[in-house]
């Protein structure tokens, strides 16, 4: 038994004496690295899950084909006779030899395992997303039209967040205790707890009763057309779902900000700075607020996936034509290249933004990537 254990070690060692030498030579691109792994392994397990959700749903794609086949012959023959002649025995017979050919063209009739492995093998050796079974259109082509516009709402979400939270987290904690830091913190508290979907609904009521607002979050013309009106006309559509977005996302982050930056006013250095006779300006901007970055930067990844998954709702009550939406409808139709495809990107995005968080916590914290991780 002690050979085995002494073989295992021996083992252990040889194999993770480059991991060990790497690090020690280059530890943050060695912590980077790992971080990057990590997302890659996390992937995989997501995809693998995905697939196996999507087999567990009850009907599959060719379901979906072939309802809407029989409607279309329906609509298309007209007539109570048409219907009746749909639902003879023989047709049913010839559809369902249809349907499991059609499965068996398109892998389905293989267990969910080998269809991830086949679209794994296609993504990463052939470069290639697949077509959509609804729309036959790439894959590619539908999330590249799409994705831009998700991007850049949660950029400006994310923007409009940050800037305001910093603001407004370090002047209230210079006002802690005064009636308006009262205020500020029930209102922060107040759009903290209330639903976003709730919001969002509201807030499209009132542009539907006053019309001061457009009820769609994108205008009806492309860029290319008018590239200076399609812009103020987007900042007029997007106004109200970016306020409901600023709303619930400002109230959380800068309650965060303001706690850490009245725990930072409250440490030994800060009495020595001022026992120093330095400016308050000074302690507060160049002294407690660096240090209010930390939990920043680890909140931040939570508030960009949160804002992704917010954006979905967001894209469907406000018809804005996001990857939310697009997955949205995949997922209806049971489209499933589509909707894996789709879920990977949103998942590669929130994992790329932690990932960038980590490496920027790491870098602001060298005592990070010598730690246990």
């Amino acid at each position: 038994m002690n050979k085995i254990k002494l073989f295992y070690l021996k083992l252990k060692a040889t194999v993770t004496a480059p991991q060990k030498a790497f690090k020690a030579k280059a530890p943050l691109a060695s912590f980077i690295t790992g971080r990057i792994i990590t997302m890659i392994f996390l992937l995989f397990l997501l995809g693998f899950a995905l697939f196996g959700l999507m087999e567990l749903a009850p009907g599959d794609i060719v379901d979906q084909m072939m309802t809407q086949q029989l409607l279309t012959s329906t609509e298309s023959q007209g007539g109570k006779n048409a219907v009746n002649s749909l639902g003879g025995s023989q047709d049913k017979n010839f559809t369902t030899e249809q349907m499991d050919a059609l499965r068996a063209e398109l892998g389905l009739d293989k267990p969910f395992y080998v269809q991830y492995f086949k679209w794994l093998k296609r993504v990463i050796v052939n470069h290639d997303l697949g077509t959509s079974l609804i729309s036959k259109a790439p894959v590619s082509f539908l999330i590249r039209s799409r994705l831009w516009n998700s991007v850049l709402l949660n950029l400006i979400s994310l923007v409009f967040i940050t800037t305001f939270s910093f603001l407004l987290g370090v002047f209230f904690s210079s006002k802690a205790g005064t009636r308006l830091d009262v205020g500020a913190t029930f209102f922060a508290l107040f759009f903290h707890a209330f639903p976003g979907i709730l919001l969002l609904i509201l807030l499209q009521l009132f542009a539907s009763i006053t019309n001061l607002f457009p009820v769609t979050a994108y205008p009806d013309f492309p860029f290319k057309d008018a590239p200076m009106k399609f812009t103020f006309s987007y900042a007029h559509h997007v106004f109200l779902p970016l306020l409901a977005s600023f709303l619930g996302g400002l109230g959380g982050t800068m309650r965060m900000i303001r706690a850490t930056m009245l725990d930072q006013m409250g440490m030994p250095y800060i009495f020595a700075l001022r026992s120093r006779g330095i400016s308050e300006k000074r302690v507060y901007l160049n002294h407690a607020f660096r240090n209010t970055l930390n939990p920043y930067i680890t909140g931040s990844a939570n508030l960009l996936a949160g804002l992704f998954s917010g954006s979905l709702v967001l894209e469907i009550i406000f018809a804005y034509p996001g990857i939310g939406r697009l997955m949205y409808d995949a997922v209806l139709q049971e489209d499933i290249n589509l909707v894996l495809a789709n879920s990977m990107f949103i998942s590669a995005l929130v994992l790329v933004g932690m990932v960038i968080s980590d490496i920027l916590l790491a870098i602001v914290d060298p005592r990070i990537r010598f730690g246990n991780e």
